[in-house]
């Protein structure tokens, strides 16, 4: 989390310092107008940076991962740029509205001095943008409205995931539009001051991924075809166990990262984490919970021989660490990326001692036998939580347990408000914040 929160305000602060040194705003008396013109110029740039980068990140770029704590953190720093970008972009509307509407509710007077003089281009690009404007205000202020409606979708969860899936896809459209509104309008001197160049190259990338979201090419690279060769339901957890056997190119997985899987094309892919270790031979596991309206109707209609499409891997919640202590914490579902890890040290352990914490709100014999298997064969020790025999699990219960676990890094995946709780409890008594591990599973 703390990497994508550097990233975003030094985007924001970087950003805003560089207009500050190439705006004329401090070096001009100041009057409503000039800090009005200012503003809207600075809401447009820091909209559109926001933008630019929410779109980059929107085509999955796998390069960004190591940088970034994983493809989940960076739909998180996704996720903030769209909601940053829609309320700045609103700001940007407001300012450049707000005189017109302070003019005709007779709260401000019409200027006597009226509009600056234009100044004539002599770069004939320049002047072809100057004979742009017009245009350029009009698509810009309607591209606006169809963005502000299509980020507010997408941050409504109840919208569901496969109208979001297919509305998402008109945000590069009007990101497009944005980008000619952005190039024509912005201030010509912050050409000459490096902005406008630093701008252009922003934009040019959102426009490329935009351009790859149109044509349904994300993740094309990263895409293989599977067929369904095994499907488990554990009743009582409301757990659906998917076996593969993949008939592309699989480059390999690690044990914690998850895929794409896209059963319906109407649908769209949904991630999921892999639940099997790499064994090169073409084979891969999921476990399904039934969740939400799409994974309950899973159980009804997958079957032996249904053709799939998976992309990845993606993720970095890979156990990697100096520690030769570890704590895994696996709530519910969470236990996934935990079950394909165990698979992984059965056939190559890495001499870690750990400790798996597994809470659980249903006991289904069935899985926890194999759980216990997988963790006799891993070498770990594991700890079965059930709620209502045993009361939930808190941080006082893990560091009794584990007495040394202030040498250990702790891995979660589970409810986010759990493993928030359980961060902070542990952070408090002493465990170093970079020692945490969760994973953000959450893709809107």
């Amino acid at each position: 989390m703390q990497k994508i929160k550097y990233v975003l305000w030094g985007l924001l602060l970087g950003l805003t310092a560089w207009w500050l040194w190439a705006d004329p705003l401090l070096s001009t008396p100041l009057g409503f107008f000039a800090v009005r013109n200012s503003l809207v110029n600075y809401t447009g740039l820091l909209g559109m940076a926001m933008m630019s980068v929410g779109m980059v990140l929107a085509v999955r770029p796998v390069w960004f991962e190591p940088y970034l704590g994983g493809l989940d953190k960076m739909y998180r720093l996704h996720k903030w740029l769209g909601i940053g970008g829609l309320v700045v972009s609103i700001l940007h509307w407001l300012c450049s509205n707000a005189p017109k509407w302070l003019i005709g509710s007779g709260l401000m007077a019409q200027p006597t001095s009226g509009r600056p003089p234009r100044v004539e281009q002599t770069v004939e690009l320049f002047k072809l943008f100057q004979s742009w404007r017009g245009l350029a205000e009009g698509v810009g202020e309607w591209a606006f409205y169809a963005t502000v409606l299509m980020i507010a979708l997408a941050l409504i969860k109840r919208f569901p995931y496969k109208w979001f899936f297919q509305t998402h896809r008109v945000l590069a459209v009007t990101y497009l539009v944005l980008v000619f509104h952005a190039v024509v309008l912005m201030n010509f001197s912050y050409w000459a001051q490096g902005l406008a160049p630093f701008m252009a190259v922003l934009m040019l990338a959102g426009a490329v991924s935009a351009v790859v979201v149109l044509f349904r090419k994300v993740g094309e690279h990263r895409k293989v075809a599977g067929v369904i060769e095994t499907v488990e339901r554990f009743d009582a957890l409301q757990v659906l166990y998917v076996a593969l056997r993949l008939d592309g190119r699989w480059p390999g997985h690690q044990a914690g990262q998850f895929a794409f899987v896209n059963f319906d094309a109407k649908e769209g892919a949904h991630p999921f984490t892999i639940s099997s270790a790499w064994q090169g031979d073409g084979h891969i596991t999921f476990l399904i919970k039934e969740l939400g309206d799409y994974t309950r109707t899973l159980p009804d209609y997958l079957a032996v021989g249904h053709a799939a499409e998976i992309e990845g891997p993606y993720g970095q919640f890979t156990f990697q660490g100096p520690k030769r202590r570890q704590i895994w914490v696996g709530a519910g579902i969470g236990i996934t990326p935990f079950v394909a890890r165990m698979k992984t040290l059965a056939g190559a352990p890495d001499g870690k001692q750990i400790d798996l914490f597994h809470s659980t709100t249903v006991l289904d014999p069935r899985a926890i036998d194999k759980m216990e298997d997988d963790a006799a064969s891993a070498g770990v020790r594991l700890h079965v939580l059930h709620d209502a025999r045993d009361g939930r699990l808190d941080a006082a219960r893990l560091c009794a347990a584990v007495p040394d676990w202030r040498e250990a890094d702790v891995w979660f995946c589970g409810p986010p408000a759990f493993g928030r709780a359980l961060k902070a409890a542990l952070v408090a008594q002493g465990l170093p914040t970079a020692d945490f591990h969760q994973e953000l599973f959450e893709m809107r």
